[in-house]
């Protein structure tokens, strides 16, 4: 370096020289690489115009996936060695009889509960966004399903759900779960009981989802049952022999009957008792144990829930209001009984093929309102008549397996407008039955609550209706008072004074003169047999 602070002219050259080199090789690279890039574009475009384009938006790869992938044997698909095909697991939306009752799950609350995605074999290369395929002609998946109320009816509401229906007991809900959505969410509310009017019977709710989603999920199944299900309520007004049929045991029969066993009974406001005196027939309409509604903490999922039972009318059953086209009787029904309790007779005593033999006779004798007070004199002149005569006198606490045998060893069943001619069910076809009708314009109720069912049990039915002579109720109040001289105007006045006077306060004594032809009726039916 000079005295002045700048390098030699020598050294100035030298430090130029390089710079110059390099940028004479960068510009020679830049050439190069252009022509690179030119090369390879060239080949690019030949060979995508041999093969077709490879990638393209997502939607393509769908459709590129659709095309390049078909389902196990189908033409032009070849597995790969060790492909398997798996079959698709379902679950019928009926119950057969070889189904298990319920099982534990777990997981999202939105997973089809009724069928598992099949498996299918996928070329390894491939990734697609495609769904899993199902073979719809081997399965049949739950459609979004329905729900069909009924509340129209003189008694009851019914709702029947069908498809992926969840049922929350201590909610005292019935969740229908679409499978894709519906246009609108609904709710219904109904009592379970077969009264409408009926209080202290809680409420059901069933609600139809319109869709499912984080801000309006389902509830997730704990258990998952393979048949359907039977919501109803007991209490209300059952406890009365007469109402324990045609409030629950009669309407469970229509409705259960066409499940065979396979179908599983949710009972609200529980009566323990009750099952355990009805046992054997709630064995018989459901082999599984009942489900105490309002406690249980399961979210259950079912095919098909009934919530409801339907009364046809009191203690009867109308054939073309039965479901699913089974047109049901009370013969039906009786023959059910018979079988359940094992009763021996079919049919009553031919008096045409054993004339030698006695018919027999039950008479029922009620401890309280509404008895017979002239009772012995009656026993003679049935006995006189013909016939074998027993009374009867059944208790609450009475096994209904044994009530049922003694009464099916009877011929003729008589006795005062009642609960106990609910016993009728037990007698053989073509008994008879005789209904004392207490005085004060009583025989309508008294052949809608007897006469019409036990004419379709095809009983032979007989009715003998008190006068006020033979009424207690005209010693009590004499025949100037309205509900002698004008059954009609206590009538109008409201069921109150009906049950307090004509149900309440009356007994009868028989006049056995005007009797006498009743029995002989009877009589003449049991000749025909």
């Amino acid at each position: 370096m000079g005295s002045d602070g700048k390098l030699p002219t020598s050294a100035a050259a030298a430090v130029k020289g390089p710079k110059g080199w390099a940028q004479r090789f960068l510009n020679v690279g830049f050439v190069a690489g252009f022509l690179l890039v030119l090369l390879t574009y060239a080949v690019f475009s030949q060979q995508s115009q041999r093969f077709g384009a490879v990638v393209a938006s997502p939607d393509d790869v769908a459709a590129i996936s659709k095309q390049a992938i078909k389902a196990p044997g189908e033409p032009g698909l070849a597995q790969e060695d060790g492909g398997e095909e798996k079959a698709e697991t379902t679950r019928p939306a009926e119950p057969s009889a070889d189904h298990h009752q319920h099982q534990d799950t777990s997981g999202d609350s939105n997973q089809d509960n009724h069928q598992q995605p099949e498996q299918e074999w996928r070329p390894k290369a491939v990734v697609t966004e495609e769904p899993p395929k199902r073979d719809d002609t081997a399965a049949k998946p739950f459609d979004n399903g329905k729900v069909v109320c009924t509340t129209a009816g003189p008694y009851s509401e019914t709702c029947d759900v069908f498809g992926d229906v969840r049922t929350n007991g201590m909610a005292h809900t019935v969740t229908l779960v679409p499978a894709t959505s519906f246009t609108e969410r609904r709710e219904w509310t109904i009592k379970p009981y077969i009264r409408r009017t009926m209080s202290g019977i809680p409420e059901v709710t069933i609600t139809q989802l319109d869709s499912t989603s984080a801000s309006s999920p389902a509830p997730a199944c704990t258990v998952t049952h393979h048949v359907p299900a039977i919501v109803f309520a007991l209490g209300g007004l059952t406890g009365n022999y007469w109402h324990d049929f045609s409030d629950a045991l009669v309407p469970l029969f229509v409705a259960s009957r066409r499940y065979g066993g396979e179908v599983q009974l949710l009972v609200s406001n529980i009566q323990p008792w009750w099952l355990g005196k009805y046992e054997a027939i709630v064995r018989r309409l459901s082999k599984y144990d009942a489900v105490d509604l309002d406690r249980d903490e399961k979210i259950r999922c079912f095919p098909r829930v009934t919530v409801g039972l339907r009364m046809h009318k009191e203690f009867d059953i109308v054939p073309e209001f039965s479901p699913d086209g089974q047109r049901l009787a009370m013969t039906d029904f009786t023959a059910f009984l018979r079988e359940t309790y094992s009763l021996p007779r079919a049919a009553p005593i031919s008096l045409k093929q054993t004339p030698e033999k006695k018919p027999r006779l039950m008479l029922l004798h009620r401890g309280h309102y509404r008895k017979i007070v002239n009772v012995p004199e009656i026993v003679k002149a049935a006995e006189k008549a013909g016939f074998e005569v027993a009374i009867s006198d059944p208790r609450f606490g009475v096994q209904v397996e044994e009530l049922a045998r003694s009464v099916n060893s009877f011929d003729v069943l008589m006795g005062v407008h009642g609960a106990g001619l609910t016993n009728a069910v037990f007698l053989p076809k073509g008994a008879v039955v005789i209904q004392v009708v207490p005085y004060g314009k009583m025989e309508p109720l008294a052949k809608l609550d007897f006469g019409d069912p036990i004419v379709d049990m095809e009983l032979r039915y007989l009715e003998y209706s008190i006068t006020a002579q033979e009424s207690t109720l005209l010693e009590m109040l004499g025949p100037d008072h309205p509900v002698i001289k004008d059954p009609e105007s206590v009538h109008r006045s409201g069921w109150d004074k009906v049950a307090e006077y004509y149900l309440g306060k009356q007994d009868v004594k028989l006049d056995l003169e005007r009797f006498a032809p009743t029995l002989e009726l009877a009589l003449d039916h049991l000749r025909q047999q």
